[in-house]
């Protein structure tokens, strides 16, 4: 459903409750839009992601990783 701004500020409570029982709720100002959705659909959109930490544990391998340094000379720079 769509809401003006001023009408979803006056009735915040039951753009929330529909949210939750009836699906996402749009609300418009001035030719933007944001949406209300429910917790559960957003995780359903985003996913489940690891820690950083987990990420970096059980990341992708980097051990053929080349990290060595270019000694190659670097260019003149006149400061």
């Amino acid at each position: 459903m769509k809401w003006k701004l001023a009408e979803a500020k006056n009735k915040l409570s039951e753009v929330v409750r529909l949210a939750l029982t009836k699906g996402p709720q749009r609300i418009e100002r001035r030719g933007d839009s944001v949406v209300v959705i429910a917790t559960e659909y957003f995780e359903l959109l985003i996913g489940k992601r690891p820690s950083f930490k987990d990420y970096l544990l059980n990341g992708p391998d980097l051990s053929e990783l080349d990290l060595t340094r270019d000694r190659s000379k670097m260019r003149d720079v006149e400061l």
